[in-house]
């Protein structure tokens, strides 16, 4: 018999980037949250300050082990997410992907839990079409050195739809596109942190190929509400829904907007583009807008003021 009427919320990765952002949301909205993370990529300090809350709670576990806890909603959030982490250790981060889905669907099974599921617009690969709609197969090569990460979560949609047929478990996916914000790891190799550390930094900025390669950017804020949405959507709405900022920009545009806000001696230098990197990613929203009346709110001038003074304050310590 439940004693209270909180919803007990288990976040997978809750202490990685987005998983830190979406706990204060939930504890916010009056919830009971289940913090659980290996931090393999995740930290303890994205989440300290809420550590003193009594509904909050942290715990050690990797995904690719069972987890028996009682659960109300499952936020699957758990696998490393930038290329640096996801390629230093790729059986492991393959082993996250699947076998971090299939334990995640067995408890959602057993407890009744609706669960999200964390995919990624990488599942669209090097894209023969844009924008990117959901009924877009993808392009993407099975064998390369981002394969591990791509395919890792093709492979758990798959699961996730394959439970929701077979076992009428209550799914919801979204592919998430480019996000940033507070919080990034400072060295994960993601273009916005990159760029932003090189610039306060006074180091060279970075930009791997010609620079016009394309990325859309959201603000780490409006992923999360379009989270909460779509967990929030009626049962039929199980996704896949991408959410992302359709306003494209190139690789230098971003770079010479962050050079222009934080200044100093940086100067663009260009490398060569690693092997399988798309040339254009952006999301078409309409499913969002329409299922979820969803779509970006914050723009990314102002989200790099928020980033930029964040990472500012971060280097500082």
């Amino acid at each position: 018999m439940r004693i209270s009427n909180r919803k007990r919320i288990l976040i997978t990765g809750g202490a990685g980037f987005l998983g830190s952002h979406l706990c204060e949301r939930l504890l916010g909205e009056g919830n009971d949250v289940l913090c659980v993370d290996n931090f393999y990529s995740g930290t303890k300090d994205n989440v300290a300050h809420l550590m003193g809350n009594p509904h909050f709670e942290l715990m050690r576990h990797d995904v690719t082990f069972p987890l028996y806890v009682e659960t109300d909603e499952i936020y699957n959030l758990a696998c490393p997410a930038s290329p640096v982490h996801y390629q230093w250790d790729p059986v492991q981060t393959t082993k996250t992907s699947v076998h971090g889905a299939i334990n995640m669907l067995g408890l959602a099974k057993r407890t009744k839990a609706r669960i999200f599921q964390a995919s990624t617009s990488e599942v669209y690969g090097d894209p023969e079409i844009h924008p990117q709609p959901e009924s877009y197969w993808g392009r993407v090569n099975p064998i390369g050195i981002r394969s591990c990460y791509d395919e890792g979560k093709r492979c758990a949609e798959t699961l996730f739809f394959d439970y929701h047929r077979q076992h009428k478990v209550d799914i919801k996916v979204a592919r998430i596109f480019n996000t940033y914000g507070p919080r990034m790891h400072p060295n994960d190799g993601r273009v916005v942190s990159n760029f932003i550390v090189q610039a306060l930094r006074g180091e060279d900025i970075t930009i791997y190929g010609d620079g016009l390669q394309t990325r859309s950017f959201c603000y780490v804020d409006d992923l999360i509400e379009g989270f909460v949405r779509i967990m929030a959507s009626p049962p039929e709405v199980t996704g896949p829904i991408n959410l992302g900022n359709p306003h494209e920009f190139t690789i230098r545009e971003l770079a010479e907007a962050v050079l222009k806000k934080v200044g100093g001696p940086s100067k663009l230098v260009f490398n060569p583009l690693p092997q399988d990197d798309p040339k254009q990613r952006q999301p078409d929203i309409g499913l969002a807008k329409t299922h979820l009346d969803w779509q970006p709110a914050v723009q990314l001038d102002a989200g790099l003021d928020k980033t930029i003074h964040y990472f500012r304050n971060f280097l500082q310590q």
